[in-house]
């Protein structure tokens, strides 16, 4: 390691949907454990390691900003933010790479199933600004994932529509570092009503 390059694992939590099959109930805000969702995925960020964490609003991020208690985040917005995730990953790899972290370490706020545990194994596998993992579940990728710094220009310039990282992480399988995370987390997401019931 160079001088003035760090080892930091920044999070990023991707919070801009709009909960369309939610009836348009935007996901940060909805409530867990008395709170909105996208703070305790920020805890859990936090808890497990990362830092400094950036949170991608868009669909009503300004009651988010006014609701959930973000002060200690660098909020990112994301105007595109109806145009999938893919867009949101862009925003938020942007940000960071006028910081000085070495890696960002991704995150979903409809997954409260993915705990502090899973955050921090998946930090672990952190290498270098080269490293790419991701959580697996009985041998199947799913998140958090981290990206070294070194990918993220590759990653922002594949990331379409829903899929975010995935053709990138398809066409770097040989590199991916995988962190089972089955016995520590769920990864279910919060798309419907049904799915609700997950929170708390």
């Amino acid at each position: 390691m160079t001088t003035g390059e760090t080892d930091e694992v920044a999070g990023l939590l991707l919070a801009a949907g709009g909960g369309r099959r939610l009836g348009g109930r935007p996901k940060a805000l909805l409530s867990h454990r008395g709170r909105p969702l996208v703070e305790h995925a920020v805890r859990m960020l936090r808890a497990g390691g990362c830092g400094p964490v950036h949170v991608v609003l868009g669909a009503a991020s300004g009651d988010v900003r006014e609701r959930a208690a973000l002060d200690d985040c660098v909020l990112v917005e994301n105007p595109a933010w109806e145009d999938g995730m893919g867009s949101s990953l862009r925003a938020g790899l942007g940000s960071l790479a006028g910081g000085g972290a070495a890696a960002a370490l991704v995150l979903l706020v409809d997954q409260p199933g993915i705990g502090a545990a899973a955050v921090a194994r998946v930090r672990e596998a952190y290498r270098s600004p080269a490293s790419l993992a991701a959580a697996a579940y009985d041998g199947e990728r799913g998140h958090p994932v981290l990206f070294g710094r070194d990918h993220w220009a590759g990653i922002a310039a594949s990331a379409d529509g829903d899929r975010g990282a995935r053709a990138y992480l398809k066409e770097h399988a040989g590199a991916v570092r995988l962190v089972e995370c089955g016995d520590v987390a769920e990864a279910y997401d919060i798309d419907t009503e049904r799915d609700l019931r997950h929170l708390e």
